[in-house]
């Protein structure tokens, strides 16, 4: 990928992101925090298949 298709796309992801309103980038770093709070809430149990 050259340069400028490169800085283009760059640019068009920067554009979208300004489209999105003060309350849909809060959304969405809401759910982000909440996901993360879960994820480091989260322990991991590993139950070993018991062959009969």
């Amino acid at each position: 990928m050259n340069k400028k298709t490169f800085d283009k796309a760059e640019l068009d992801l920067l554009k979208e992101g300004l489209k999105r309103s003060y309350k849909e980038r809060f959304e969405m770093a809401t759910r982000l925090y909440k996901i993360q709070q879960t994820m480091n809430k989260a322990a991991i149990s590993h139950k070993p298949f018991i062959s009969k």
